[in-house]
């Protein structure tokens, strides 16, 4: 394919329907969290409660799990990384987290460490 090809190639998702989604997730945390006290959204979310609100799918457990032995990562990371996959699933309209929601928190992750953030 030649680049004029792809430049003029249109799609992915409209900017409506991105807001249309983050409105909906963001929704849809506010009613999740509404027994626990100052919690609006995932980013919020204690550690204590994670467990409860981020349940895996067996696949997403084992990427986490590799993710952890070959990278070294710690319990803050472990906490940071399951609530940004909890926003991906969010914004996918899943319950559970699956491989897709953890590599793409995990992606971010690496990219917080190499540009140290």
């Amino acid at each position: 394919m030649e680049y004029d090809e792809l430049a003029a190639r249109q799609g992915g998702e409209s900017s409506a329907a991105v807001r249309a989604r983050v409105i909906a997730s963001r929704t849809l945390q506010q009613e999740r969290y509404w027994d626990l006290p100052g919690v609006r959204c995932n980013a919020q979310l204690p550690g204590s409660a994670l467990r409860r609100y981020c349940p895996m799918t067996p696949a997403a457990e084992t990427i986490l799990r590799g993710a952890f032995e070959r990278l070294g990562y710690s319990a803050r990371a472990y906490d940071r990384i399951l609530r940004v996959a909890r926003t991906a699933a969010d914004l996918d309209g899943s319950e559970v987290l699956d491989t897709a929601h953890l590599s793409e928190a995990l992606q971010y992750r690496s990219l917080d460490r190499k540009f140290n953030f």
